[in-house]
Order: structure tokens, then C-alpha cells, then sequence
């Protein structure tokens, strides 16, 4: 505040330039009911001066005020020179007086200067006062707003930095699963695992080309989808049965990046992995007024899941915290006639359907 804002010194000249007026009338209204009429004339030009030496004054004292205002630690020192501060305004004020009275007018018989300090000490004192602690509810109301900025900026760059160190632990995660499967088919079907080859491709592709965004359409990340479940359908033939059910409206909402593909691994390894005979994994979308759901099912044994999820759903989960704070829900059941369903809510965030 030691730079005046526009505001301040607009705020200050437009409360003098009321006060002055309301002054005016008040005199107007006075001496017409006494029966001693005043022109305009007669008034306005005090007030004006007034009204201008008053701005000077309350600019100063507001300045003086930010330079050195009260503190808790430290206050004798500072509450000394704010009242000499008063004192000097008091001070300018009656030599203001003084030297414009021949042309301002203010009284019928020229004051005496001893007799117009003591005057201005018992008017302006007290107001001077006033200022300063307006003063300082200006300056303490600047430096809330700016820890606020702070406090603000630092929990963006905290939950930046927590999305970056979680996004760095999603890729090397579905990355070494991916390259474990194709370790596993290359010596039993080479042709086989080129294809495996070719959708882990995709799949770094799409890592790759939103790496540093959050998050992408849901179309976007369907096409991950398919490159991850592509790689495993090799792996397990007909043992895996991929199922899609994508309402139109949702293919354009944006969804954090890469956060269907462990929820989807998840149901291939507890559903389909362990399995002889085929099972279903199916990816539900639809838009539900302002909230986008997202269901991945399969019909495996159902088995309850373990505290903390593992790191592929723990690490959603965390996400879907670090981004959506209260306004998001991570829920996991197990359907009666058997298998799990993981059930995402999420506001809905519609992109451009060029994108």
C-alpha cells in the first residue's frame, strides 16, 4: 500500500468532496432557517480548499500509516511516530488555514494563530486519529489477501506436485505389466507378441501425447483402453470378453488422464487371469445431470477388496482426491450374483468435440 492504489486515492478524494457537500448543506439549510441566507458563492470556495487539504492530509497520514504501522512484537516506537504523524497533519492544517485565509475567507475576523492551532488540535486530532486506524485496517486487510494468494498458490503447486509424483508412478506401473505379458507370449507365439508390441505402442503413444495434462476425453482414453485390452486378449484368447456401453454425450467429457486402464487391469487380473473358462469386463459412461458416472464390472468370484486396493486403485483414488477434492466418489462392490463393480462419479467437464 505504499503505492497508492487508484482505488484508495479515488475513495479518499470522492468521501472529502461528500463531506464538503453534505457540509454546504448543512450550512445552507442553518442560516436560512435563522433567517441569515447564504449564496453559494460564499460557502463553496472553503469548502473546497477544505476538502483538498484534507485529501493531502489523509494521503499522508495513510502512507505514514503503511510505512509503519502497529505491530504485535513491536508497537511504542511506531505508535510514537504515528502521533507525531497526527501532530505534523494538525500542524499543516492550521498554517494551510493561515496562509489561504486572505483569499478563502473561512472567517468574518482573521485568527490569531496560537488561538487556530489550539482549534485545529481540538477538531482535527481526533480525526486524524481516525485515519490512521482506517490506515491500518487497509493494511491488514492487504496482507490477509496476500497470505490468502500465498496460501493459494502454494496448495496449487502441493497438489500439482502430488498429480505429477502420482502420474509418475501410473506409467511404469501399467508399462512393466504390459512388457511382463509380452515377456511371457514371445517364446510361444512371436507373431503374437508383435501384435502385443504394436498396441503397447498405442499405449505409450497416448501416455505420451497427454503427459503433461491431467486429464483428456473419455474418447481419448477408450482408445487406451482398447490398445491395453488388445494387449491382453492376446495373452488370454477367448478367455476375455471386452464390453463396451458409452452413451454418445459422454465420449466428450474429460476424465483424469489414464485413470480407467488400472481400474479396467484390476478386473482383467482378479476376474479373467485366474480363470479357465471366459469372463466379462465391461466399461459403462452416461451423463446423469452435472455428474459423469463410470462403472467398469466382471464377473469373477467377487472378492471383496483389501484395504488400501492395491497401488493401481490406490493411485486412482488419489488422484481422483488430489483433483476433485469432496466432489468426486470412488465406490467398489460386490454384485450379488457374483463379480465387482467400481463405480466412478465425477463432475462434468464437457471438451470441444474437435479436439
Amino acid at each position: 500500500m505504499r503505492r497508492f492504489p487508484w482505488l484508495i486515492v479515488i475513495g479518499v478524494v470522492g468521501w472529502w468532496v461528500l463531506n464538503a457537500l453534505i457540509v454546504t448543506g448543512h450550512l445552507l439549510a442553518f442560516r436560512s432557517a435563522r433567517g441569515q441566507p447564504l449564496s453559494l458563492q460564499e460557502i463553496v470556495p472553503g469548502q473546497i480548499v477544505g476538502a483538498a487539504i484534507w485529501v493531502l492530509s489523509t494521503l499522508w497520514l495513510l502512507w505514514w500509516t503503511a510505512r509503519t504501522p502497529l505491530e504485535r512484537e513491536r508497537w511504542l516506537r511506531p505508535l510514537g511516530a504515528l502521533l507525531l504523524a497526527v501532530l505534523a497533519v494538525v500542524v499543516f492544517r492550521t498554517a494551510a488555514v493561515l496562509a489561504l485565509e486572505p483569499w478563502v475567507d473561512w472567517y468574518n475576523t482573521p485568527p490569531r494563530g496560537g488561538a487556530l492551532l489550539v482549534s485545529s488540535m481540538l477538531r482535527n486530532f481526533l480525526m486524524g486519529c481516525v485515519i490512521v486506524g482506517i490506515g491500518h485496517a487497509l493494511v491488514y486487510a492487504q496482507r490477509s489477501r496476500t497470505r490468502e494468494r500465498q496460501a493459494q498458490v502454494l496448495q496449487e503447486r502441493l497438489t500439482q506436485a502430488q498429480l505429477d509424483a502420482l502420474s509418475a508412478q501410473l506409467n511404469p506401473h501399467f508399462l512393466f505389466n504390459a512388457l511382463n505379458s509380452i515377456a511371457e507370449m514371445v517364446h510361444h507365439d512371436a507373431d503374437a507378441a508383435d501384435r502385443m508390441l504394436v498396441q503397447l505402442g498405442g499405449l505409450l503413444r497416448h501416455s505420451l501425447e497427454s503427459s503433461r495434462q491431467q486429464h483428456t476425453s473419455l474418447r481419448d482414453e477408450l482408445g487406451a483402453i482398447d490398445c491395453y485390452i488388445g494387449i491382453e486378449q492376446v495373452r488370454l484368447g477367448d478367455r476375455l470378453q471386452f464390453h463396451r456401453d458409452i452413451d454418445q454425450d459422454a465420449l466428450f467429457a474429460q476424465v483424469p488422464r489414464l485413470m480407467l486402464q488400472p481400474l479396467v487391469e484390476n478386473a482383467v487380473t482378479h476376474a479373467v487371469a485366474h480363470r479357465e473358462s471366459p469372463s466379462r469386463v465391461e466399461v459403462r459412461a452416461s451423463c446423469e445431470g452435472d455428474r459423469l458416472l463410470l462403472e467398469v464390472l466382471d464377473d469373477g468370484a467377487g472378492t471383496p477388496p483389501k484395504p488400501g486396493f492395491g497401488m493401481g486403485l490406490a493411485n486412482t483414488r488419489a488422484r481422483l482426491e488430489c483433483l476433485y477434492g469432496e466432489a468426486q466418489a470412488l465406490d467398489i462392490e460386490v454384485l450379488p450374483g457374483g463379480g465387482t463393480r467400481v463405480r466412478v462419479s465425477l463432475p462434468l467437464m464437457l471438451g470441444r468435440r474437435d479436439e
